[in-house]
């Protein structure tokens, strides 16, 4: 068990017949239950879980945030502006990149005062990843109480300050250009990082939910940006090249999924002109607020519906 460690000194009372010999006093067991008290009360400071574990899956991971109620946290302030951003990070398995990442931005954004609240959109059912469905969900669970969505990659961390995240009121704003991204160059590029109102977002009816496996999303969802007659900008008066971003992606431990399956190699490079928001079938697994390294998120888990005889290739085989 989990305590095992911690009730050495009750099994060592337990097999000492010579101790057990002696008078015992009520002082004497008031003091050891005093002991045992405190012990357990530091051991739980210690552990201090958020529940993270049990919220994507893993139980082996040695750190384990804290319960957003014991921490604070300023990513709302009001006085920093009218809006405020869902950062929607679509995830599965990639605990080494969220441990960095979560604290990484929630301080970034707050220092640049940008109304923030970070949800991780964790895939816990059988099929392939799905990073396009993801960002839909995160979309349709973010609330209210935003009007902007960052579709950001985990594994993506802005280096520079004059970086702007803020509301992008006259069209999507792609954060993470052809000309800054440490790896994808090419025009119509609109992936890594990319902001838009939610009006905008919905006015391309999201993202398409046929791209099972690794890429090509980004670039249907460019075309629906034009489909939709929406003007994408980029950022301006950034110096610092590809260096602008650090990326913490390690190919050679994590392969991407590349597999282009069954007829998938003809689909991914077609449009999807009615898929997305519209289409879009996923089930709630759960729903936390954690905290990692002192930075709120939200972590939902969520099970993907995949229609075979439209998308085969969700599967692996």
């Amino acid at each position: 068990m989990m305590y095992s460690s911690r009730r050495k000194p009750v099994l060592y009372f337990k097999d000492d017949r010579s101790f057990l010999s002696r008078k015992c006093t009520v002082w004497k067991l008031f003091g050891f239950c005093m002991v045992f008290v405190l012990g357990s009360l530091l051991w739980v400071q210690l552990t201090c879980s958020g529940d993270m574990n049990q919220t994507v899956g893993y139980s082996h991971l040695p750190h384990q945030p804290c319960p957003i109620e014991r921490q604070s946290s300023s990513a709302d302030d009001p006085s920093w502006g009218p809006h405020k951003m869902a950062l929607i990070v679509p995830f599965r398995e990639r605990f080494e990149e969220l441990l960095v990442f979560v604290p990484y931005m929630h301080a970034f954004l707050n220092k640049k005062k940008i109304r923030h609240k970070i949800f991780i959109i964790n895939q816990v059912d059988r099929f392939r990843f799905n990073r396009a469905s993801l960002i839909n969900v995160g979309y349709m669970e973010s609330g209210n109480d935003t009007d902007y969505i960052a579709m950001h990659d985990v594994d993506l961390l802005p280096q520079n300050e004059d970086l702007d995240y803020g509301f992008p009121e006259e069209g999507p704003f792609h954060v993470a250009s052809p000309e800054l991204h440490p790896l994808y160059h090419y025009k119509t590029y609109v992936g890594g990082i990319l902001l838009l109102t939610k009006k905008h977002y919905q006015m391309c009816n999201g993202m398409s939910n046929r791209f099972w496996g690794w890429g090509r999303e980004d670039d249907e969802f460019f075309r629906r940006l034009k489909t939709a007659k929406l003007e994408l900008f980029r950022p301006t008066g950034i110096t610092t090249g590809t260096k602008t971003f650090r990326h913490i992606h390690d190919p050679a431990w994590r392969k991407r999924d590349q597999k282009r399956i069954a007829a998938q190699k003809q689909e991914q490079f077609k449009v999807d002109p009615e898929g997305g928001l519209t289409n879009l079938r996923y089930k709630v697994e759960s729903r936390k607020e954690v905290t990692i390294s002192g930075a709120p998120c939200t972590v939902i888990s969520i099970v993907l519906e995949c229609d075979l005889s439209q998308t085969p290739w969700c599967q692996s085989s």
